[in-house]
């Protein structure tokens, strides 16, 4: 006769190995792989940068893109600190900077190699059409607003779609633009982002929320900036500067991050760092 126990610990051992154990899924060709069980960690907490080293930096981000606006650098490049802090990149992460506060007509997006000092790329990119005219005034997580998002992106994989060669972003800043994703607000070439239509309109066309480039550029500029670098939407939008979380890791407000910026660049002291700046 068996013994009643023993069937009953082999039976909740087999329970405990189907919730458990390796998960098998089928690829797009039909083969199943077995995924390892991952094993459960805590999530980094995002220490704060020293200041130091963001002065430094943005001292080398005012040397390549001397019109950027300092306070908008200085933003995004706490951001970058802090997602390299919690793990969410890798410390030579490339940064590309758009600054939607200035018009369709300006070249707002810049795109930064901090690891060999320099900058990739100036570029037009356009804004969705729900986030208004010329200049953008109202920004959006939600799907079917055609509206841009603002905050810090991870960049993801690329797939070739309705638009053509494309680039993923998941949004890292809740609330603001974390359904990145699911609304597929994705960097892509457009016909629309052309020089030539501001001289007939007034301004580049519009996406339905996407941060489109010129067609004759957006290939380069996706394949450096795909695969875990980092992109930050900037706009001078009250509800995204109180309570936007991707810059907030050293407790300092969005308000004393800009202003601080702009008053080292105008009082000389970011110049004086540059000289020594790699």
């Amino acid at each position: 006769m068996r013994d009643p126990n023993r069937l009953l610990t082999l039976a909740l051992a087999t329970l405990l190995a189907g919730c458990a154990g390796p998960a098998t899924r089928p690829d797009a060709t039909g083969h199943v792989s077995v995924a390892e069980p991952a094993l459960p960690t805590a999530p980094a907490p995002a220490v704060a940068p020293p200041a130091a080293v963001i002065d430094a930096e943005l001292a080398r981000l005012q040397r390549l893109a001397p019109d950027a606006d300092p306070g908008v650098l200085a933003l995004a490049l706490e951001a970058r600190a802090c997602a390299l802090s919690s793990g969410e990149v890798d410390p030579d992460a490339r940064l590309a900077v758009i600054d939607y506060s200035r018009p369709s007509t300006d070249k707002r997006l810049w795109v930064f190699d901090l690891a060999h000092d320099r900058l990739l790329h100036r570029e037009y990119v356009a804004h969705g059409s729900g986030s208004g005219e010329n200049i953008a005034r109202r920004f959006s997580n939600v799907d079917g607003s055609h509206a841009t998002s603002l905050g810090l992106f991870r960049t993801a994989e690329t797939y070739v779609g309705g638009n053509g060669y494309s680039l993923r972003l998941d949004g890292l800043d809740p609330g603001f633009n974390d359904h990145a994703r699911s609304r597929a607000i994705v960097m892509h070439g457009a016909w629309y982002v052309n020089p030539e239509l501001i001289r007939s309109q007034g301004r580049l066309g519009r996406s339905q929320g996407c941060p489109a480039l010129r067609q004759e550029v957006a290939k380069v500029v996706i394949d450096e900036l795909k695969q875990r670098q980092l992109l930050f939407a900037y706009a001078d939008d009250a509800q995204f500067l109180r309570g936007g979380r991707s810059f907030a890791c050293s407790g300092r407000s969005a308000a004393r991050i800009v202003a601080d910026a702009r008053d080292a660049v105008s009082g000389g002291g970011l110049a004086r760092t540059a000289i020594a700046a790699p």
